[in-house]
């Protein structure tokens, strides 16, 4: 039966409408006559918003003991926090356990949510580790390349970031053949080393500003090749990560290419204080994660937070903010049916208070909150 939404502002992936008019029919959207309608009480209606960077939830990190059903669970709990699809994200770790993963998501296909994976190295640059164990941290071998060129066969998606520390030009060029989405970070790399990468085929940047060669006036850095290069960025819009005024100049320099995410950790809807990282205490406290010297480790953040951050911090258009949470991380994975509300799309969407708070969360027009 047609249910029609109403009583909100409507945002559909493009542009934002001041009154709510979404029909949804067997967990798609429709432009069919409605038999019910419902009036939400004000606020707005968007996408389901989408999350590439996702390191854990409900108290486990993802890792290579993850097993389907702990991704299903971990969906579920993401979905219910406004992210209804999501990149599980593994940092740097084996060979066995990528592998692993890579076999555990493949056997989770068609859970609701799971969009891929996104492997955060082990190809970095220890130089720039953030929080990564630098035991683990390793050039890229020939047997890593066949893995992941494999890997992407067996995956709606794969999202790598790698550091041009350790890997060539012609390994970005075969990731990208293959069908992978090359993100750097983790880096410390020159302007022309970021460029080299990016004419082999890297597309994406992997938490912006963090864990990178700073943009300087000489050496512009990865920061200036992400800003002026045409890729596309991730960005933590928690007030921690990234200062209210680098992230205006981001959103000036690269207006379309800025997506969010939340490098979630294992605190993720739950009320832990702490966990474990490769036996290194992780601490939450005042909104962020940091191991015990204070690096910061991850964030404690959702996606509607990142959005109400990002205009109540810069201020940004809600317009603007909800398509870095929809339509821009949906392009990056080449996923039109995702990141937009029009006819014929899948019924993911969620309803947003006047203040960004996540008020309702629907699933194939089937509401879980």
């Amino acid at each position: 039966m047609p249910i029609r939404y109403t009583g909100a502002a409507l945002f559909d992936g493009t542009r934002l409408h001041p009154v709510a008019d979404l029909t949804v029919s067997d967990g798609k959207v429709t432009d069919s006559a409605a038999a019910e309608t419902v009036s939400l009480a004000g606020g707005y209606l968007l996408p389901g918003l989408l999350d590439l960077q996702v390191n854990g939830a409900g108290g486990q990190m993802i890792s290579g003991q993850t097993t389907p059903a702990d991704l299903r669970a971990f969906c579920e709990t993401h979905a219910r926090l406004g992210a209804t699809g999501v990149l599980p994200t593994l940092i740097t770790d084996t060979a066995e356990a990528t592998a692993a993963l890579i076999d555990a998501a493949a056997r989770a296909e068609g859970t609701p949510g799971l969009l891929g994976l996104h492997l955060e190295g082990p190809h970095l640059d220890p130089h720039r580790k953030g929080a990564h164990d630098p035991a683990l941290i390793r050039p890229m071998t020939g047997d890593d390349l066949n893995r992941l060129c494999e890997g992407r066969k067996r995956l709606p998606a794969l999202l790598v970031t790698v550091a041009p520390a350790s890997v060539t030009p012609e390994q970005i060029a075969t990731l990208t053949r293959a069908g992978v989405i090359v993100s750097l970070g983790h880096s410390d790399c020159t302007h022309a080393e970021a460029q080299a990468a990016i004419a082999a085929g890297a597309r994406c940047v992997t938490h912006l500003f963090n864990a990178m060669s700073q943009l300087q006036h000489r050496e512009p850095g990865l920061v200036g090749a992400a800003l002026v290069g045409g890729l596309n960025g991730g960005l933590i819009a928690d007030g921690h990560h990234v200062h209210p005024v680098a992230m205006r100049v981001a959103l000036a320099a690269n207006t379309a290419g800025i997506y969010l995410v939340t490098d979630a950790m294992a605190v993720a809807g739950s009320d832990q204080t702490e966990f474990t990282l490769g036996g290194r205490r992780i601490l939450r406290r005042n909104g962020r994660l940091t191991l015990e010297d204070g690096t910061l480790a991850g964030a404690d953040l959702t996606l509607p937070q990142a959005i109400g951050n990002l205009v109540a911090m810069t201020g940004t258009r809600p317009e603007t903010a909800f398509a870095m949470a929809t339509s821009r991380p949906a392009a990056v994975l080449g996923r039109a049916d995702l990141g937009h509300l029009r006819p014929g799309a899948v019924a993911d969407f969620v309803h947003l208070g006047a203040d960004f708070s996540l008020r309702g969360v629907w699933r194939a027009g089937a509401r879980l909150i």
